[in-house]
């Protein structure tokens, strides 16, 4: 089971979730948390075992706000991974969550299945999971950043097969794993390992830098 924590300063809002997410017997919650402040005042009692391994953190929330409380926990409690759940999708939120270090980036309208999955992404392959909006905003802001990459990242598409190369098109345009899956009939766990084998060969760690390399070298304009 993945241990799970949700920071949101609306209680119906966090208890809501822990049900549907509970339901799933997929999931462990360890602890809600009512804003930054009292997320990092738990974590700072839970003892290691017990600390979550994805945290669903908001970003507008009385005391401490969500972004500073990922700023401060990334850094502190390494082996935890942030996933911002929020209403904003405005383009400084999403650059300073990622800043901060949230390693994914949900609009609250999603779908609980489309939570689920992100959950499950970020532990079972390191991905960074985005809502679609979110990627298009996110692939802006690395189009317009400075970034600079080694030559060899280039040609190193001519790397990819032919059904990679399609994945890593599907992931830029923002579409999950289960999306992906269905448009391209195969199972998830199908595109899990596709999607390694894409991480391995740009020499990247997460979807975030797959696609911002991608992106800088034009592979899919036009």
């Amino acid at each position: 089971m993945i241990r799970i924590a949700i920071v949101d300063d609306k209680e119906q809002n966090r208890v809501s979730l822990a049900e549907k997410l509970t339901f799933k017997k997929e999931f462990e919650i360890v602890f809600l948390a009512a804003n930054g402040q009292d997320f990092l005042d738990k974590m700072n009692h839970a003892k290691k075992v017990n600390q979550p391994q994805v945290v669903l953190m908001d970003i507008d929330m009385p005391v401490m706000n969500g972004i500073e409380a990922v700023n401060h926990g990334s850094r502190v409690y390494m082996n935890t991974k942030f996933l911002m759940l929020t209403v904003f999708d405005d383009d400084d939120k999403i650059f300073d969550a990622i800043k901060a270090g949230a390693i994914g980036y949900l609009l609250k309208d999603e779908k609980v299945e489309r939570i689920s999955d992100a959950i499950k992404e970020t532990i079972d392959s390191g991905g960074a999971p985005m809502s679609p909006r979110i990627a298009r905003k996110a692939l802006k802001l690395l189009m317009q950043s400075n970034v600079e990459f080694k030559k060899e990242d280039v040609e190193v598409t001519t790397r990819l097969t032919d059904r990679e190369r399609e994945i890593l098109k599907y992931i830029v345009d923002g579409h999950d794993y289960r999306a992906i899956g269905e448009k391209l009939f195969i199972s998830p766990n199908t595109v899990r390992t596709h999607i390694t084998n894409i991480y391995e060969k740009l020499h990247v760690c997460n979807k975030a830098q797959a696609i911002n390399v991608a992106i800088k070298n034009k592979w899919f304009t036009g």
